[in-house]
């Protein structure tokens, strides 16, 4: 078999490890630096904690997690999908003919609707259909039986089609099938998979703050960098796993906690080296206030998700998908404006002021958004620009208030690397009512590839032992080990080559790995107890006993 791995996901190297540990460490110290502490969640959750809480298109890209053991051999899958359509054939004898009975009633009631007593449909004609066609009790009642029956009948009326029996069975037959299991798929999927990947840190989050909320001291200001999983279509800067870097305060509505989070982000970025990154800032509120002076209302989440695809598929194409969500041309029309925000930041928002000043959402969502750039702008930021996107959506649900995005430098073909935002009832979907938070999250593997594009790594050493301890047999091995334990417990990075080998290749190996000195031990050296040590800069060799060993490389 061909070694591979699955499509988005990577291998990582010691040097790719050490670059990733570098940016995760730089992202820990200014967390920690603005008072963020470290937690923890599982890799996988309960479903029903996920589901529902990233939107339609969130919830197709989750990880389903099969339930363990012989459970398919047990829920005999085979089965259970042939008996589901074996029942979709079946027949409650007893309701039967009533059945019959209300469907002929109903059509010959309504006769009038025909006007054409020739294409009515005999008694003969109803038995022989309803007698092919068994009607099972996932039905809701008869009358949308009836109602199904009835308004095929019509149209097969209107194509002149002369094969009613053919026409009806075939579409009723198909309606049931797909109705069937559409109306049992959730108990299906329930009984296959309870669990899956977790998709991002936050909504974890959530549900750690409800579980633990007696145990919490809040405001609480927690930072977590673990990896997450989402079954998308890998590409560049976009993987199936990959990492995230967040951090969060839930229990204050203080918008000074906005204006922290872009300081933490310019901090971050500043110490990287990735200065001119660009903080995109929209707030939710005033996403609303615009549904809402349209008349998209009720077509909030399909708005925002097209609008926040803006920058990817460009104006047209979000405009088409608006209307295949049912928003209307008109409402379109008005939001057009939208699509061409390019004056300042205090333009932006003087411009939004006054097409929101009918809706009080969307005035408040203004006003928060004032404060925040306004307080920014005072404060000033090292390397990092602001910028207000009104099209900036980020189609999840959970978000009420700021929404953050960051864009890489100029000249870098690179989706965000950053993003966040604010949720006033997160925890409320676990039970536990107004606790605002808000959060910002770092996208490690982007900022990765930006970073090795820019050529911004710096020179990383590798993990290696301080001092390498030739072998040349046991006897020798075991005299060096006494004395590696002794360095070790110094604290001193120590090793003894694994192998009585030729010199030359203990040596080849201690300077491709870089290590700084070498011991030589031989049976001179055990009889005297002193150790023969080589700085493989200089090549400079000195003997010295294992107290001037340690001095000498501690």
């Amino acid at each position: 078999m061909k070694p591979s791995i699955p499509k988005g996901t990577r291998d990582f190297s010691p040097t790719e490890v050490a670059n990733r540990t570098y940016i995760i460490n730089t992202i820990k110290t200014a967390f920690e630096t603005f008072g963020f502490q470290p937690i923890e969640t599982p890799s996988f959750e309960n479903s029903e904690t996920l589901m529902g809480k990233y939107g339609d298109e969130g919830d197709r890209l989750i990880f389903k997690i099969l339930n363990s053991g012989d459970y398919l051999n047990k829920l005999e899958k085979k089965d259970y999908f042939f008996t589901s359509l074996l029942r979709i054939n079946s027949i409650i004898r007893a309701s039967y003919e009533n059945f019959i009975n209300y469907s002929k009633s109903y059509l010959k009631d309504n006769l009038e609707l025909f006007n054409d007593e020739d294409k009515f449909l005999s008694d003969k004609n109803i038995n022989s259909i309803f007698n092919t066609l068994y009607f099972d009790e996932y039905f809701i009642d008869k009358q949308t039986c009836l109602r199904r029956f009835y308004t095929i009948y019509i149209q097969s009326l209107y194509n002149k089609n002369k094969d009613l029996s053919n026409s009806l069975i075939g579409l009723l037959v198909r309606e049931s099938i797909e109705d069937y299991f559409k109306n049992n798929l959730n108990k299906a999927s329930s009984e296959i998979s309870e669990k899956a990947l977790r998709y991002d840190l936050t909504v974890p989050f959530a549900r750690y703050v409800v579980q633990h909320q007696n145990e919490i001291t809040f405001p609480f200001k927690r930072y977590q960098v673990q990896p997450v999983w989402r079954a998308d279509r890998p590409q560049k800067g976009r993987f199936r796993e990959f990492y995230q870097c967040d951090a969060d305060v839930v229990g204050s509505q203080s918008l000074w906690q906005e204006v922290e989070f872009i300081q933490l982000y310019d901090t971050v970025f500043t110490k990287l080296g990735l200065s001119e990154t660009t903080i995109k800032i929209n707030n939710r509120k005033i996403l609303s206030g615009i549904a809402e002076v349209i008349g998209a209302q009720d077509k909030l989440i399909d708005f925002t998700v097209a609008l926040d695809k803006l920058d990817k598929i460009g104006q047209q194409k979000v405009q088409e998908e608006m209307l295949s969500k049912g928003i209307t041309e008109e409402a379109i029309e008005k939001v057009q404006p939208l699509f061409s925000f390019n004056g300042t930041n205090s333009e932006n928002l003087d411009a939004l002021a006054l097409m929101l000043a009918k809706s009080e959402e969307g005035t408040k969502g203004v006003e928060e958004l004032r404060f925040v750039i306004n307080t920014v702008t005072i404060l000033g930021l090292q390397s990092a620009n602001l910028e207000v996107d009104v099209t900036l959506a980020r189609g999840l649900n959970y978000y009420t208030g700021a929404i953050f995005e960051v864009a890489a430098p100029k000249g870098v073909k690179m989706g965000s690397i950053g993003g966040g935002g604010r949720y006033d009832d997160l925890t409320g979907i676990f039970g536990m009512k107004d606790v605002s938070g808000v959060g910002i999250s770092f996208g490690l593997d982007r900022i990765y590839l930006v970073l090795e594009e820019l050529g911004l790594f710096k020179s990383v050493d590798l993990p290696k032992p301080k001092v390498l301890f030739v072998n040349f047999g046991e006897n020798e091995a075991l005299y060096s080990m006494k004395a590696i334990s002794k360095l070790r417990a110094k604290g001193i990075k120590s090793e003894l080559f694994p192998d009585a080998a030729k010199m030359k290749k203990q040596m080849n190996y201690a300077n491709k790995r870089e290590i700084e000195f070498v011991v030589i031990v031989g049976s001179q050296e055990i009889e005297n107890e002193v150790y023969t040590l080589k700085n493989m800069i200089s090549g400079e060799q000195t003997k010295c006993s294992l107290s001037e060993l340690i001095n000498e490389l501690h």
